[in-house]
């Protein structure tokens, strides 16, 4: 069940996604972190911050919107409250998610967490607007883009992985600018831009009006674009979006992913990542697929 990533060896590829696994330490008595492969912090900001008014959280037919706004601690206090936590955690291997409005904010986090132990690589989140550009996301601009990662890449320690928006024209064409930009790999995708209405109050469902569209309802239109980015890109991808079953993990596999991260459905069930691990397990096993690395490209 090994696979790497970068240059990191997970036990396993499945992976909790940013934002639906808190800092960790919050799901040590549900879910054992040293049997799962890897979990994504929430995105960690150069300052806390408060995110977006309520309601924030809505359910769909087919998953969930969300516009949480980032919050978090701040990278400071992560590193002083959580990380000496996650360390006494033998096995855990913690993903850092980054994220800033301008690339010094970026900078500053990455510089911040270089000096710190206990963490295996960055996922650093391009879908954040940037603000000394008039509001446009990092990942919708390829010259953004571009600045950001070769810039994030020069300053960090550790591996980076650069985690796209798919509400581009075209994801593959993204990925290879930050590949060439020197990522060490890519994952998607992030959330589809999405609005829901209250027709008896004639209101938007969430208080920032539009919020960001996951669970199953995303996964083929997200499997289609690993499979596109796969073609792109010699780096290893992390799939995500819509995974609830073994099966899906192993079709974003199938598509060119490298490892998952699963992310709404812990919302259901907090240990979803271990029993889809476990589950890709006794699917391997029933199949005579010896190295789930294997699975990997291997669409007929």
């Amino acid at each position: 069940m090994r696979v790497n990533v970068a240059g990191v060896e997970l036990r396993s590829p499945v992976i909790a996604a940013s934002g639906t696994f808190g800092y960790g330490v919050e799901f040590d008595e549900i879910v054992s972190l040293d049997r799962i492969g890897a979990f994504v912090t929430k995105g960690l900001s150069r300052e806390p911050m408060q995110g977006n008014p309520t309601p924030r959280i809505i359910e769909t037919a087919a998953g969930m919107m969300n516009a949480i706004g980032l919050q978090n601690m701040g990278v400071r206090a992560f590193v002083e409250e959580k990380l000496p936590k996650l360390r006494q955690m033998k096995g855990a291997v913690v993903i850092a998610n980054i994220f800033g409005y301008t690339v010094e904010d970026c900078l500053e986090v990455i510089h911040i967490l270089n000096d710190a132990e206990g963490i295996a690589m960055y996922e650093l989140n391009a879908s954040c607007p940037n603000t000394s550009h008039g509001g446009i996301a990092f990942g919708v601009d390829p010259g953004l883009l571009n600045e950001l990662v070769s810039r994030t890449r020069g300053a960090a320690h550790r591996p980076l992985m650069v985690k796209l928006s798919p509400n581009v024209t075209s994801i593959a064409q993204m990925a290879r600018v930050a590949a060439d930009a020197g990522a060490d790999a890519v994952s998607l995708v992030n959330t589809f831009v999405s609005l829901a209405i209250d027709i008896e109050t004639r209101r938007p469902r969430i208080a920032n009006v539009t919020g960001g569209l996951s669970g199953p309802a995303i996964k083929p239109i997200a499997v289609r674009m690993v499979y596109d980015v796969a073609r792109a890109v010699k780096i290893p991808i992390v799939g995500m979006g819509g995974i609830v079953r073994a099966e899906d993990a192993i079709e974003f596999m199938m598509a060119g992913a490298t490892a998952v991260q699963v992310g709404t459905a812990s919302y259901a069930d907090p240990r979803a990542v271990e029993n889809i691990a476990n589950g890709m397990r006794k699917w391997c096993a029933s199949h005579h697929v010896e190295h789930v690395s294997s699975l990997t490209g291997s669409m007929g």
